[in-house]
């Protein structure tokens, strides 16, 4: 983990790992010949898009309120082995990924807010750990939907 000294530091390190993730996804839709699976991840970066901007909007305007959810984990992520991106990469592969980084991206986004006590920040990045959860979620489901009940 890094060691911010300012608010900023912390935004700009944010922005910086939700364009990461978008960059992640638009990779891993190119590199999938199946065009429903290619949309799917298309949709993911697009929601990482749409996170960088709304901590862009923070760190211009202020405090940008997220609602506090619970997510069920179904803990998936924490069974399987971490691939690379490949053109070879299977859906299964991909899964794995996807699931992978979206645990880190809420783990980050957890530590970010353990470490602020600042309490719109920390509602931010809840809010944002939040929303890497239900993607993850949303992967859980596909892998046990898909993968699991085709083994």
């Amino acid at each position: 983990m890094n060691n911010f000294q300012t608010v900023d530091e912390i935004l700009d390190f944010a922005i910086e790992n939700e364009q990461n993730a978008a960059d992640f996804y638009f990779k891993l839709a190119e590199t999938t010949k199946d065009r429903s699976i290619r949309e799917t991840f298309k949709i993911y970066a697009h929601e990482e898009i749409g996170h960088k901007e709304k901590l862009i909007q923070v760190k211009k305007e202020g405090v940008f309120k997220l609602e506090k959810q619970t997510i069920l984990d179904l803990k998936v992520a924490d069974y399987v082995v971490r691939q690379k991106v490949s053109e070879s990469m299977t859906y299964q592969d991909a899964l794995i990924l996807a699931m992978k980084r979206e645990k880190a991206a809420y783990r980050l986004y957890m530590k970010l807010a353990s470490n602020t006590d600042l309490a719109q920040f920390k509602d931010l990045f809840i809010g944002l750990a939040q929303e890497e959860a239900k993607h993850k979620m949303a992967f859980e489901i596909e892998y046990d939907d898909v993968i699991l009940k085709e083994n």
